[in-house]
């Protein structure tokens, strides 16, 4: 009896556990998604070897409010920048010609959808939006309440009314992140 209890808990404790993952999808999956039901896309960029992107993972994209959040405004694409991935984005293929199977696990050449969206390092968060143009490349490690103001500022458009830093400063000022840490 003692071992189908310590089973049911395990298993409930995985399920649960598991329920906190972001609903990552391909590049592909996102634009064909994004034709039914138009959304926002957010593209995780990392590398294999990234100290900082494996932080992130941790501790923003495993964080429930954020999870939730990206989950039902967001579709997310979880993208190897130095991969050997063959991707098309809008209508435009895209390959890592200069990949070395070799060097699989380590540093590598970058995608080329990676010098399209301008990306210079690991991690960083490209927004996209419904015409599949690209809002920001979001570099570095982002803790969740951090990531919450541009999940929010281009979910509801607030961007748009953005025209210089001063416009950007005061919206950071105004912003009441109500995303926990934890």
């Amino acid at each position: 009896m003692k071992k189908i209890v310590i089973t049911f808990v395990l298993v409930f404790a995985v399920n649960l556990i598991s329920a906190q993952d972001i609903n990552w999808v391909s590049l592909e999956e996102a634009q064909e998604l994004q034709k039914k039901t138009p959304k926002k896309i957010m593209i995780d960029m990392y590398t294999v070897w990234c100290g900082p992107c494996k932080l992130m993972d941790r501790i923003t994209f495993q964080n429930k409010n954020v999870v939730d959040y990206v989950n039902k405004h967001y579709y997310a694409v979880k993208f190897n920048a130095e991969g050997n991935d063959e991707v098309v984005f809008n209508g435009k293929p895209f390959i890592n010609p200069n990949y070395n199977s070799g060097r699989a696990k380590t540093r590598n050449s970058p995608h080329q959808l990676t010098r399209y969206f301008g990306v210079q390092a690991y991690p960083t968060v490209v927004f996209i939006d419904e015409d599949l143009k690209m809002l920001v490349p979001l570099r570095g490690v982002k803790k969740p309440q951090e990531l919450e103001l541009y999940l929010k500022m281009f979910k509801n458009n607030d961007h748009k009314n953005i025209k210089s830093q001063d416009a950007f400063t005061e919206y950071y000022k105004a912003f009441k992140p109500e995303f926990t840490e934890k």
